[in-house]
Order: structure tokens, then C-alpha cells, then sequence
């Protein structure tokens, strides 16, 4: 699935440096995707055959290249082409969508209403409208596999602290992680895809120490991964769907989630015959996580918003931050060192652990950053249109 139609280029033009074996290379690139993946040949026949090696480039080319003019690429001809000479060189540049990642799915923009319905009265949760803008949402809860694979490439690029986490398997979701690793890492698959990071601390890409969440920024123009804000993350556990408890509709089993059931009917809509842990994962080792994609997936494709494990937001916690008409919210400032949610941010979704109204889409907990829990994971998101 590709983020958009592929660019245009154009006003290619090219010039070696004075004195150097560096040759610059510029050109223009428009378009409605956002991002591009920028590819360079040379040809040393005025564009007959285009087999110049010329790998040795630097600047707006390979993925994550944004749109603009006097996009500029240098092309180090000393490295693959030395001893070489033609005035015949010209250069070919072409640019193409980059595909979403196999494991992302997209949420349309649009409005829907976020919070309690089916008659469920809990006080932090009230119905209102709200507007979200089109993004990327990850179609699995990030596994121990995919952790341990970024944090691997970030201990070697600069993200030295990045906790080891645990998982009960290379599939099941990575837990034991605190938020800061969470967005560290988000940085450093970002850097290792080519994307731009979002998280900065002072101005600088956040890659190490644990800091504090309020001078944590996000600049949500950048198009990497990060965490989902609550609203992001409702809409897409609702799959498309409005007005149900759940994405499929009012009740929850064990053939649906990955939940503790309060069994045999006893809450009036778990159907689960048997009260406690899943018994398919309940191996008398917690945490009783499942594989990811274990359950069906909701209307956008994404599998366990309602089970397995809780999951990190963005946003601050408030238990009067819900507002009616709001367009693209990502949570309160940071509470005041007199509230009781002080230094709480947002967590979502259902667990191994949690009981079915905590398991609804329009359920809100919340954590302290620094906590590193065996029932909290994650997974990202990115915009659609950086």
C-alpha cells in the first residue's frame, strides 16, 4: 500500500565542484505523498545508457526525502567512477512513494465519537465528537522480536541505554519497558528506516537518558514513528465502528480477546464460560500473553486494541480533558505537582490481565512514564502525510 501517488521531478541539473572530484547535483520535487524514495544513475553517453556506478551519494536522496525546490544530492565521482572523464555525464533522478510497512495499516481521517456508549456510565470517559487526521496505525502490538532488532541497531547508533525489555516469546508483545525506552526506540526505528525521528529533547533527537516526560517534544510534522495520541488510538481500536463497547459489538468471550473473564455470565456482557486468565496462555507463567494476531483483526485490520496487552499513549492523563468538536487532541499540559494524576500519561486497550470493562475501546488508565510493568506494551504510529 503506497503513501500517495509518486512525485515529480523535475529542473534537473548537475555541475562538478572547482578543484574536487564532488559533483552536485540539484532538482525539484512536488507531489501529494509527503515523503519520497529518491533513486540517482549517472550515464557517461548524454543519457543513452545510464551505467555509471554512482553509489556514493549524499544528501536528498534514498527514502524520507520531502518535498521541495533545489533539492540537492552529492555525488562523490573520485569513489566510484576515479580516472573517468566524459562531457557527455548526465544524470537520471527518479522519486516514488515509499509503501507502508507491511505491518501498518491506515485510519481514515474523520470524525467519530470517542468515548462511553451502550449505557456504561464511567465519569472520565463522556461521548463527545472529535476529529482525527489520517494516519498509520501498526497493525500488531510491537513483539520482543522487532525490539530486540531496532534496539540492536540503536545500541550502535547512538540510542546506548535502550532497555532490553521481555517477552514471552519472539512473537508475543515486548513488555517491562518504561515510556521513555518506548520513545526512544520510536527514534531509533525511525533513524534505521530512513524516516525522520519525532522526539526531541532541547531541540535534540532524543536518543538517551531517562529525562523527564514534560521536556520530552514531539514535532508531529516529522514523519517517524511515534506513539499514538488517546484520541488516535480510540479510533482506531474502534475499527471503524461506532457506538459499541467493543469492535465487534457489546459483548466479549475468550474467542474474541485475550482477557481475564469474570466468567460463567457473571458481568452482563462477558460471555466467557469460565471465570480468569485465557486458558489457551494460562501456562502458570505470567505474563499470559498470546502471539500477536492471535484474534481477528477490526475493521482497519489491526488485531488485539481489545486484549494481550495494555498499550502506551502520547497524551497526558485528565479526568476533564474530554472536550466536544475537538480537532486532533493530543492531551492536557502536564498536570500540576498537586494533582493526584501527577506525571500520569494515557494508557489503552485491554490485557491478559484486565476484566472486560477495561477492555472496552473507550477505557482509560494511566501510568507514570518510569514504570516498567509486564502488562504495559505498545504499538506505533505515523502520519500519512509528512
Amino acid at each position: 500500500m503506497a503513501l500517495g501517488a509518486d512525485p515529480i521531478v523535475s529542473n534537473v541539473r548537475a555541475a562538478q565542484r572547482a578543484g574536487t572530484k564532488l559533483v552536485d547535483v540539484y532538482y525539484d520535487l512536488s507531489g501529494t505523498s509527503g515523503l519520497a524514495t529518491v533513486q540517482v544513475a549517472a550515464s557517461a553517453d548524454g543519457g543513452v545508457n545510464f551505467n555509471v556506478p554512482a553509489t556514493s551519494l549524499s544528501g536528498a536522496v534514498g527514502n524520507g526525502v520531502g518535498m521541495g525546490l533545489n533539492k540537492h544530492v552529492v555525488w562523490n565521482a573520485g569513489a566510484d567512477w576515479d580516472g573517468q572523464y566524459s562531457q557527455a555525464v548526465r544524470f537520471r533522478i527518479t522519486a516514488s512513494a515509499p509503501a507502508a510497512p507491511d505491518e501498518l495499516e491506515f485510519i481514515p481521517a474523520g470524525w467519530f465519537t470517542m468515548g462511553r456508549t451502550s449505557g456504561d456510565t464511567y465519569y472520565d470517559q463522556p461521548p463527545v465528537s472529535v476529529y482525527v487526521s489520517a494516519f498509520y496505525m501498526a497493525k500488531y502490538e510491537v513483539t520482543k522480536d522487532l525490539w530486540d532488532e531496532v534496539r540492536t541497531w540503536g545500541l550502535v547508533n547512538g540510542y546506548t541505554d535502550l532497555a532490553s525489555g521481555a517477552g514471552k516469546a519472539g512473537n508475543h508483545p515486548v513488555h517491562s519497558i518504561n515510556w521513555y525506552d518506548i520513545v526512544k526506540w520510536c527514534n531509533a526505528r525511525s533513524q534505521k528506516d530512513g524516516l525522520t525521528p519525532c522526539y526531541t529533547v532541547s531541540g535534540v533527537t532524543y536518543k538517551t537518558g531517562a529525562g523527564t516526560s514534560d521536556t520530552v517534544a514531539c514535532n508531529w510534522a516529522a514523519g517517524g514513528y511515534r506513539l499514538p495520541t488517546e484520541a488516535e488510538w480510540e479510533k482506531a481500536a474502534r475499527g471503524g465502528q461506532s457506538g459499541l463497547r467493543f469492535p465487534w459489538g457489546d459483548t466479549i468471550s475468550h474467542s474474541q480477546a485475550n482477557y481475564w473473564s469474570l466468567g460463567g455470565g457473571a458481568g452482563s456482557y462477558d460471555l466467557g464460560p469460565t471465570s480468569g486468565y485465557h486458558p489457551s496462555y494460562n501456562d502458570g507463567i505470567q505474563p499470559y500473553t498470546s502471539p500477536v494476531g492471535s484474534f481477528a483483526a477490526n475493521g482497519y485490520g489491526l488485531h488485539d486494541m481489545t486484549g494481550n496487552i495494555r498499550e502506551r499513549c502520547w497524551d497526558w492523563y485528565s479526568d476533564v480533558y474530554y472536550r466536544n468538536g475537538a480537532i486532533n487532541p493530543r492531551g492536557p499540559p502536564p498536570p500540576g505537582p498537586a494533582s493526584s494524576a501527577a506525571d500520569e500519561r494515557i494508557v489503552r486497550g485491554g490485557g491478559w490481565v484486565a476484566i472486560p470493562s477495561d477492555c472496552r475501546s473507550a477505557s482509560r488508565d494511566l501510568s507514570k512514564p518510569s514504570t516498567v510493568d509486564r502488562g504495559l506494551g505498545f504499538r506505533p504510529a505515523r502520519i500519512s502525510t509528512p
